[in-house]
């Protein structure tokens, strides 16, 4: 199988999930999952994986399905990612499998998401990550279908963020990508205070 290019954008500012969710129904859209709790864990080789790319390993219970993914993160434009995506039986499985291959785990993530379909081939996600403010993600198989849907949803381009999650993070703390990279849990609780602390002043 080879790499696919996931072609998606972020935006972060002034995101009201409930206006969105408006504008989808009116759009057409429909809502294939509701809001979930989703659960991850990121994987590398002690080091970094392959020669020091920006890639992991990730396995992520989606509500309805366990997936494992391959990512690797060339540059954060809009065709900067690229992915190799598996839909596995269980995610104790796939833990295993990947840390018999000699990979560890390097961090425990939770998400919130809830899933919209739009024009067919549109997938609206609203997020949800804890310590940070609710944002959408549009992924489509072109850069005109995303920007469009974009549009539609009158959202501002030039706001249109890519790659990672760690751009979220960064747009409301003080912090860096490895830092982001290296918080071993992120997960449903207060945030913590040496977090709490590094909170850019436009959000404090």
């Amino acid at each position: 199988m080879a790499m696919q290019t996931e072609i998606e954008a972020k935006f972060l500012e002034d995101v009201d999930h409930d206006a969105v969710r408006t504008r989808l129904r009116q759009l057409g859209a429909m809502c294939e999952q509701p809001m979930r709790l989703m659960c991850r864990k990121n994987y590398d080789f002690p080091g970094s994986l392959l020669d020091g790319r920006h890639a992991w390993v990730r396995v992520r219970d989606e509500g309805d399905k366990v997936t494992m993914s391959y990512k690797q993160l060339n540059d954060r434009s809009l065709h900067g990612m690229q992915e190799v995506n598996l839909v596995v039986d269980s995610f104790g499985a796939a833990e295993a499998f990947l840390q018999a291959v000699g990979l560890r785990a390097t961090n425990y993530q939770e998400t919130k998401r809830e899933s919209w379909l739009l024009d067919g081939t549109i997938e609206i996600e609203l997020d949800e990550w804890p310590w940070i403010k609710p944002f959408l993600e549009i992924e489509g198989p072109t850069e005109q279908a995303v920007r469009d849907a974009a549009a539609k949803l009158g959202l501002a381009w030039k706001d249109a963020l890519h790659g990672s999650v760690e751009v979220a993070y960064q747009a409301e703390y003080d912090v860096t990508e490895q830092e982001v990279d290296a918080w071993p849990e992120t997960a449903f609780i207060p945030v913590p205070a040496w977090l709490r602390a590094k909170r850019r002043g436009k959000h404090a």
